[in-house]
């Protein structure tokens, strides 16, 4: 695959070298294609090291071979990362007085813009004007991460990690070559992923085996597809997904508060965590240790069915709520018995058990509608199974 790499300048441009290491160990051709500031952060000598190709900021090189028009022509794939608020400006309005912007001008394939600046910035009304013009136009902008920026500055505007760009760009490359793009784009969507703990002492918890990696290839697959994606996740290990807000949260009580105050304005509710439940009616604040007589028995109250409330209360007008059903014993019947009990739009049911959905990076599911269709999905990547309770929720969008 031929890639563009456009760099910016903002100072998360050393994570750039590691994401152009990822490319090109893949066996993608990467031309880079820097602004002039940015090159005040990393040399064109580390670009044309790294990628072995030519590096230049301007269309004025190599003049004949027309580089401003060529180089996005014949780009499979253009990402700019990072990409400052000063670039965003200039390529939303059009502008072409550099190579790079010259090249976002003319690419005709999947463009990827991954965000980094100061939070004041990234939530500036111009910079979230821009936004919008170019995810109108189809880019991709994928929403930065949270986190520590430069001095002692913390919030939103951090440059997701390189190897979650990576998988960003590589999934929006796949869905450009077929003709899908961003279809999700606009969308706004909820998911929650990975399993709740519930204490019993400061050292011991109930929880599940639930890894969250259903939940997060969810989260990765909307975000390639345009949808601006809230995460609720419930004790993973996970990197966070490019372009993804997380929220991080540890019990039942607590997925249930983010959830019901994030779908409200959410077009499409996935609820893939495994919610606890039941929790022990009280924690005990000291740990709990052998005495030699009988250990007082564990007293446990339900939690709230988080999936059934918001089905009831549905928050926006269109939103479709989709369930997951980890089940053991008869799949189907199992599956078809809870989608009547919790009322949802579309309920995902796998068989779980040894070397089955926990903890694999695999999933083999049936997803089941109210009016009877059963949607089998054979077993391969979480992602894929991702993509096609996506391609089920945005056909109900559409509908409404």
């Amino acid at each position: 695959m031929r890639i563009v790499l456009g760099v910016s300048a903002g100072i998360a441009a050393y994570k750039s070298c590691e994401l152009l290491r990822l490319f090109t160990e893949a066996g993608h051709s990467v031309r880079v294609v820097p602004t002039a500031d940015s090159l005040n952060f990393v040399g064109a000598a580390t670009w044309a090291a790294l990628s072995g190709q030519p590096v230049t900021a301007t269309a004025w090189d190599d003049v004949h071979e027309v580089p401003h028009v060529r180089i996005g022509q014949q780009a499979d794939l253009v990402m700019v990362a990072p990409a400052t608020a000063d670039l965003m400006a200039r390529a939303a309005v059009g502008m072409s007085g550099d190579l790079l912007t010259a090249v976002l001008l003319t690419a005709r394939c999947p463009v990827v813009f991954a965000p980094a600046m100061h939070t004041e910035m990234w939530e500036h009304p111009a910079t979230r004007a821009n936004v919008a013009t170019l995810r109108g136009r189809g880019a991709i902008v994928l929403e930065p991460a949270s986190g520590r920026l430069t001095g002692a500055d913390t919030g939103p505007g951090r440059l997701p990690e390189p190897a979650s760009l990576f998988a960003a760009a590589l999934r929006a490359a796949a869905r450009g070559s077929g003709g899908l793009g961003p279809d999700l784009a606009g969308r706004q969507v909820l998911i929650s992923a990975g399993g709740t703990r519930e204490d019993i002492d400061p050292v011991r918890f109930l929880g599940n085996r639930s890894s969250g990696r259903q939940g997060y290839a969810l989260a990765s697959t909307a975000a390639s597809r345009g949808a601006l994606v809230t995460l609720v996740a419930a004790n993973t290990e996970l990197p966070d997904p490019a372009g993804v807000r997380v929220i991080r949260v540890t019990s039942a009580l607590e997925l249930r508060e983010q959830v019901l105050a994030e779908a409200v304005g959410a077009d499409c509710v996935v609820m893939a965590a495994a919610v606890a439940d039941f929790r022990p009616a009280r924690r005990s604040e000291a740990k709990l240790k052998k005495t030699g007589a009988p250990p007082e028995p564990i007293t446990l109250v339900e939690n709230p069915d988080v999936l059934r409330e918001l089905v009831a209360s549905r928050p926006r007008p269109g939103q479709v709520i989709v369930g997951f059903g980890a089940e053991t014993g008869d799949l189907l019947a199992n599956g078809r018995a809870k989608l009547a009990a919790k009322g949802c739009d579309l309920l995902v049911v796998n068989q779980v058990g040894p070397g089955l959905a926990f903890g694999t990076s695999d999933n083999e599911a049936v997803v089941l509608s109210p009016d009877g269709a059963e949607v089998k999905v054979p077993r391969g990547p979480k992602e894929a199974l991702a993509d096609v309770v996506w391609d089920l929720v945005l056909a109900r969008l559409n509908q409404g």
